[in-house]
């Protein structure tokens, strides 16, 4: 039956007044609060304030909190640098990855000890991630048994480094009556060497070699020829 034009409801023009939500903006919200409020101050019912929408409403797109956890992780993992496994020899392979892993936690460290200790399974990113380290390594003669150890060494490394790298730049300075001359001096001198370097990034780059010279001889892979067995102070850039 025909109906006026008066009678006809009309379609409302303009945004949608029910907030619609995608898991992009669901995993952008939670880093949000991460950031600027702490893990602790994750839960659904701020996450949902912080997306103006009710809790019903975003158990409509997730299940759980774990479940947004995984696509936080997902979302961090997929910023690591993956390309080197593609081009480069293996020691600045490892390197590049190890540097933007590094960089990336300093970033974000409440979220440290959650990927640290969370499980990977349903992570798709974080699964991507390590399948990809994981077949360079065999690519470039890793023992199959030594492959997940070598990646949790360097994630351990990497985890710790993340924290140092957010440490005050005086946390080694002690008064001058102090009774540690040998320490003292230790820690001048390694500044003084490296002048355009923090502490921080002097300590994980001594580290980083030191690993990447010991995967060389206990694994058995041959540093390539004609490289450098030290990093350069502009790879963290």
């Amino acid at each position: 039956m025909y109906e006026s034009p008066e009678t006809t409801p009309r379609r409302r023009v303009g945004r949608p007044s029910k907030r619609i939500l995608s898991m992009r903006l669901i995993v952008d919200r939670a880093l949000e609060i991460v950031t600027n409020e702490g893990l602790d101050s994750l839960t659904m019912s701020r996450l949902a304030g912080a997306l103006e929408v009710t809790p019903a409403a975003l158990y409509n797109h997730v299940s759980s909190k774990d479940e947004i956890l995984r696509e936080v992780q997902d979302r961090i993992m997929g910023q690591l640098d993956l390309d080197g496994f593609d081009e480069d020899p293996w020691p600045v392979a490892l390197r590049r990855w190890a540097v933007s892993y590094r960089n990336t936690m300093a970033a974000q460290p409440d979220l440290i000890a959650l990927i640290a200790l969370m499980p990977i399974n349903g992570a798709r990113a974080t699964t991507v991630m390590y399948e990809r380290v994981a077949t360079a390594l065999s690519s470039y003669g890793w023992p199959k048994e030594s492959i997940v150890p070598t990646i949790v060494a360097l994630e351990s490394f990497v985890f710790g480094s993340a924290y140092d790298a957010l440490a005050p730049a005086n946390i080694f300075e002690l008064e001058a009556d102090a009774d540690a001359p040998v320490f003292t001096a230790a820690n001048r001198a390694q500044l003084e060497a490296e002048p355009d370097r923090s502490a921080a990034e002097i300590a994980f780059h001594t580290g980083l070699d030191a690993l990447l010279e010991g995967f060389t001889k206990r694994m058995g892979v041959p540093w390539p020829a004609g490289l450098c067995h030290t990093s350069s102070s502009t790879e963290d850039e």
